[in-house]
């Protein structure tokens, strides 16, 4: 068997790794086969918007031409819409333990129906995580402290384990640097900014040039781990609200 790991791709692919059974023909047709005795079975799908996981059950209902049909939650359809593929759980009743990844054919979010196709294997690895992460669509500023200078950059995602921030310069950055990190956290119902001190560590600088990728693992005290979760559980009312709203 043979894994896969993707490494700077987007999409479902940060969620999950790729896994090769047979060959990529062979698998898809096992997946088919084996979803076609599964007609009017409930299966779990995963995915996610600005990093918030969306997993409701869907009802497997027809599977024809290399092509399976469920009817799923509309919040399932409406981010399948936009990511044009799905992650499914394995089923208790799968003959392997695999996940399986699908790739929308056709959807309706009004009608709450999808049609997945070119099926393959899959090892979710998302639901993995510790810490609710949540992306942001307007950037956080941060403050790196160094002995004698500030290194500036914007968050991008955030959790209460860590971040990744993207700066115009990697200078000193290297994998196991523990530094000092001042977040400027905005209230997102009155637009008051937090400053929140708390110590981190490099865990990886990524980009062949500007804007860099750094990836931070947090070590917060208390009133610094209060002061995050806060604003992360405003981002993701926020998150959940405009899914609710998000036209299809």
């Amino acid at each position: 068997m043979q894994f896969n790991h993707p490494v700077g791709d987007s999409g479902m692919l940060q969620y999950s790794d790729k896994v090769v059974r047979g060959t990529p023909r062979e698998d898809s047709l096992l997946i088919l086969q084996f979803l076609k005795g599964m007609v009017g079975k409930r299966f779990s799908f995963l995915n996610y918007y600005k990093e918030i996981p969306v997993s409701y059950d869907a009802t497997l209902v027809h599977v024809e031409n290399e092509m399976a049909e469920f009817e799923l939650h509309e919040y399932q359809a409406k981010v399948i819409n936009l990511e044009r593929k799905a992650l499914i759980y394995s089923h208790a009743e799968s003959p392997v333990k695999e996940d399986i990844l699908g790739e929308a054919f056709y959807i309706n979010p009004l009608k709450k129906k999808v049609i997945l196709c070119n099926f393959e294997y899959a090892k979710i690895r998302s639901n993995m995580r510790r810490f609710v992460r949540v992306m942001l669509d307007r950037p956080v500023e941060a403050d790196m402290i160094f002995e004698d200078d500030i290194t500036r950059g914007n968050i991008m995602n955030i959790s209460l384990g860590g971040a990744a921030m993207h700066l115009v310069s990697r200078d000193r950055l290297v994998p196991g640097l523990e530094l000092n990190l001042f977040l400027k956290l905005p209230d997102i119902l009155n637009g008051d900014i937090t400053e929140v001190g708390l110590s981190a560590m490099v865990i990886s600088v990524t980009g062949e040039s500007a804007p860099y990728t750094c990836i931070l693992e947090f070590h917060p005290e208390k009133h610094s781990q209060q002061q995050i979760s806060y604003y992360i559980n405003q981002r993701q009312v926020e998150i959940i609200k405009e899914l609710k709203e998000l036209n299809s």
